[in-house]
């Protein structure tokens, strides 16, 4: 079943969304408002359909007379194939964004100068998305790589440390930082559990909610609080063995250091499954569900993933690896048919066929042991994504994708204005789907 958001989104969005000016179609507190109308409603059009999208700008609410707004079409993260201009009559003009042959999303980028400065943005409108199917294709002894990773992470014995965080626990849940080993190597990962105040022993589901993409500290541990303070313990880790305590400015230097365009952990290894970056950080997730279901205040029943970006992909590989789990959420994930771009369309983050030297047949072999698609695939468990049009950091093409070779009880809420984020009311909305698919 698949929901759509597109009434009232640019009224919604004018009321009070306080989104990041540099990253976002709709910044807080701008002088000026895009406002893109495509004319299907839903933003869908099917191959062969002609599709316009009539352009409104405003500048202190006032519409604007006589601009000449220049625009470029390209598919999703594709170059430009077509350019012109329209000038706008009392702030409105229509531009024609033609139509697609295959499956697929155009997108219309716009750009205006009033007062010697230039105002961007851009819409997205999909042909027939749900017809769109990944290049990605499985390795043959893809469940034999993981099955065999997965005994040799387990022979390790469970072990971690748990230290009440007296800053994140209130009246009405317990925080604490936990430290769990991986591997005899020393490595480990942290995270913060929440945990609703003297729970019971067997009373609590347990969501484990991976990280998005960087090398970062774990920002606002209380912001999903409302998971515990309903009943769920909650497990949000960092993927790279860093104490989310240290301070922010000694991140940014090992993230400088360490996760160049040239030389991020996203690439480091990339040429051998074996030796890749994320083998570890899969199998950490895989150890997560170790860790939370080994808690007396397990309820027995219930494991859920949840996350966004690269934590949503993070929580549907999890899914797909480990039949522990018994529901899961993502949004816009990442990691999703990253060799998409050999199809001559969008592929997914990290986009690494825009680096030089990425495109080898080792990185594509090691690729496919490693992206999403393959373990969607393998997900019968009850799944809930999320993802937006605008997206060009985990674009539309790839969610679909995701989407479409899921062959489990599924469901999306589709919000086209969304570039990449979530708002909090959808964020909301992720453990209100969850309770509902609580085993009882």
């Amino acid at each position: 079943m698949v929901k759509n958001k597109t009434i009232l989104v640019v009224i919604t969005l004018l009321l009070g969304m306080a989104l990041t000016a540099a990253a976002e179609n709709y910044p807080y507190r701008s002088d000026v408002l895009w406002v893109t109308v495509p004319n299907h409603a839903d933003w869908l059009y099917r191959t062969g359909e002609k599709a316009t999208v009539e352009v409104q700008f405003y500048k202190y609410g006032i519409p604007q007379d006589g601009v000449t707004v220049n625009y470029e079409l390209g598919n999703d993260m594709m170059p430009s194939d077509t350019k012109g201009s329209v000038i706008l009559k009392n702030g409105k003009a229509v531009v024609t964004i033609g139509t697609m042959k295959q499956p697929g999303f155009r997108d219309c980028r716009l750009q205006a100068t009033i007062g010697g400065k230039t105002y961007k943005h851009h819409v997205k409108v999909g042909f027939s998305p749900e017809k769109l199917q990944p290049y990605t294709k499985t390795p043959a002894d893809f469940d034999e790589f993981w099955d065999k990773n997965k005994s040799e992470a387990a022979a390790f014995p469970l072990a971690y440390t748990k230290e009440r965080v007296e800053k994140y626990s209130t009246d009405e849940i317990d925080c604490y930082l936990v430290k769990l080993r991986l591997n005899g190597r020393g490595q480990s990962i942290y995270g913060y559990l929440t945990c609703p105040k003297n729970m019971r022993k067997g009373a609590c589901p347990v969501v484990l909610c991976p990280p998005g993409a960087g090398i970062k500290t774990i920002k606002a541990p209380l912001r999903h609080k409302y998971y515990a303070e309903q009943g769920c313990i909650r497990f949000e880790i960092e993927i790279h063995g860093l104490n989310p305590e240290m301070p922010e400015a000694e991140f940014k230097e090992i993230s400088n250091a360490f996760n160049g365009r040239e030389n991020g952990y996203l690439s480091n290894g990339l040429d051998n499954k074996d030796n890749y970056y994320m083998k570890r950080v899969y199998l950490a997730c895989v150890r997560s569900i170790d860790f939370l279901t080994s808690l007396p205040e397990w309820d027995g029943r219930n494991v859920i993933v949840q996350g966004g970006s690269q934590g949503g992909a993070l929580a549907l590989i999890t899914a797909g690896l480990d039949t522990r789990v018994t529901a899961c959420v993502a949004n816009h994930p990442a990691l999703s048919d990253m060799a998409g771009y050999k199809a001559g369309r969008a592929g997914g983050y990290p986009h690494f066929f825009r680096v030089a030297g990425m495109d080898t047949a080792d990185k594509l072999n090691t690729m496919a042991y490693y992206d999403v698609v393959n373990f969607a695939r393998r997900i019968k468990i009850p799944t809930y994504m999320t993802w937006g049009y605008n997206d060009d950091t985990c674009p539309p093409t790839t969610s679909y994708i995701i989407y479409n070779v899921l062959d489990c009880p599924k469901e999306a809420l589709i919000t086209p204005v969304n570039e990449h984020w979530t708002s909090e009311d959808t964020e909301y909305g992720h453990l209100v789907w969850i309770k509902k698919h609580l085993k009882q």
